[in-house]
């Protein structure tokens, strides 16, 4: 089961000069990523969280489909970008609704939770890419499994969150109270009668049109501490994004076996995570965040002081850069999540993960070098991690603050944060000020 039967080297014949085409490929893949990304993140705050994602589905379902069938190496490769449409806003936006749908004391335990799922899924691959070496079938069960996930269609609620910031405030009652039901509590009375308060009031068609379609992406640069915290995020998921999925394609090149070398490299990430759910909820996520950010970095600098035969140091230091990077990934999706307000959370992370989306386009040229220095990507993923979790210390602290609603809490929350605070490691008060008054929300 372990002998190569079928790839599209031998397929299409892609050897010799054309030894470049499967990176090519991968290229491909990458560059859908950020095309998809931002077109479901855009969908996502227009039409909702679900039905963006049931068409996100569909979209990587028809992509695997089309791949299994492709006759020749550019038919596959156009194929493998509809799949890159998909990757990684399959992933965002369910973690989206999930976290609209919990309370602040919750959302780590989401995130730790999602993505100790996600890593499942990978080390699952590794068995399953073992067990199916015909990549045509292995295409079909990687795509076609996910038709059971519409049978989800009829019990996934819409975010009550973006249903409020829609105006659409009889819908979001009915999901707010079929939630308490089931979890055996009660609305508080104030909120409810605030509810039926909005809810008769009319609105002029203008009004009506302005939340239908909410603020654009240019509302995340028009006011200065939104555009410098926008700015920041996307920084600081390049790194992520670059660093993690360098060093996922880099891992099976570093053992004799590579299906179980990529099934240790994922399952490095599971410790990370639970070390993550502990810290997150005591020190926040600015802090943890850059320490695993330049641990995973100075980690892969440092193997280039090593020699050329220490393979196993290699490894022992690549596995520990997994690990941190892969922690700090999980951080920066609720960090993102909770700095960015709601009215534009969906296409504010389409945006980060677009331009950090664009730097895994040279991710599999910059592996394509460790065929002749196996530490130079190493070297190269190490500075761009360092910097990123340094220049994550100047975005504020979410931990425990409630989502901001609407692009003006976005810019007021953090918007007296100090260069001095860039080194506080404690929780501090923000003002959010909210119908002519200060609401205080502890940080």
């Amino acid at each position: 089961m372990s002998e190569l039967i079928s790839s599209i080297v031998i397929d299409f014949d892609l050897v010799c000069d054309k030894a470049i085409y499967p990176t090519l490929g991968l290229v491909a893949l990458n560059t859908g990523g950020p095309i998809g990304v931002y077109l479901f993140g855009t969908l996502n705050d227009r039409i909702g969280r679900r039905l963006s994602f049931f068409t996100c589905l569909a979209t990587l379902i028809l992509g695997g489909i089309l791949t299994s069938i492709s006759n020749n190496f550019w038919t596959w490769a156009a194929c493998r970008m509809i799949v890159g449409l998909t990757i990684p806003a399959i992933y965002q936006i369910p973690f989206i609704i999930s976290l609209e749908l919990v309370g602040p004391n919750y959302r780590s335990f989401v995130t730790v939770m999602t993505c100790t799922f996600y890593t499942m899924g990978l080390c699952m691959l590794a068995g399953v890419t073992y067990l199916i070496p015909e990549w045509r079938i292995l295409a079909l069960a990687t795509s076609t499994p996910f038709l059971l996930y519409f049978f989800y269609l009829r019990f996934l609620p819409e975010s009550p969150r973006w249903l409020l910031a829609k105006g659409r405030l009889s819908e979001a009652s009915d999901i707010l109270q079929t939630l308490a039901k089931v979890n055996g509590k009660e609305l508080p009375e104030s909120f409810t009668q605030k509810l039926k308060q909005r809810m008769s009031m009319s609105r002029s068609k203008s009004e009506e049109e302005r939340l239908r379609t909410g603020p654009g992406v240019l509302s995340l640069f028009k006011t200065p501490n939104m555009r410098l915290k926008t700015c920041l995020i996307t920084l600081n998921w390049f790194a992520n994004n670059m660093v993690y999925v360098g060093l996922s394609y880099y891992g099976p090149a570093l053992g004799n076996e590579e299906h179980v070398s990529f099934f240790f490299s994922s399952l490095a990430e599971i410790p990370s995570y639970m070390a993550c759910y502990i810290v997150m909820d005591r020190w926040g996520r600015r802090w943890p965040l850059c320490l695993c950010m330049v641990t995973a970095g100075l980690s892969c600098i440092a193997t280039v002081l090593l020699p050329s035969d220490a393979v196993m140091t290699t490894l022992i230091l690549f596995l520990l850069s997994k690990s941190t990077i892969s922690a700090s990934f999980l951080i920066i999706y609720p960090f993102a999540g909770e700095l960015y307000p709601t009215q534009l959370r969906g296409i504010a992370i389409g945006f980060s993960a677009y331009i950090s989306g664009l730097g895994l386009i040279i991710i599999p040229f910059i592996t394509y070098l460790g065929t002749e220095n196996l530490v130079l990507p190493l070297v190269i993923l190490g500075a761009v991690s360092v910097i990123g979790g340094l220049s994550g210390l100047r975005l504020p602290e979410t931990l425990h603050h409630r989502l901001p609603q609407t692009v003006e809490e976005g810019e007021l929350f953090g918007k007296d944060f100090k260069i001095a605070d860039c080194l506080r490691c404690v929780p501090i008060k923000y003002k959010i000020k909210k119908n002519n008054f200060f609401s205080v929300h502890t940080i």
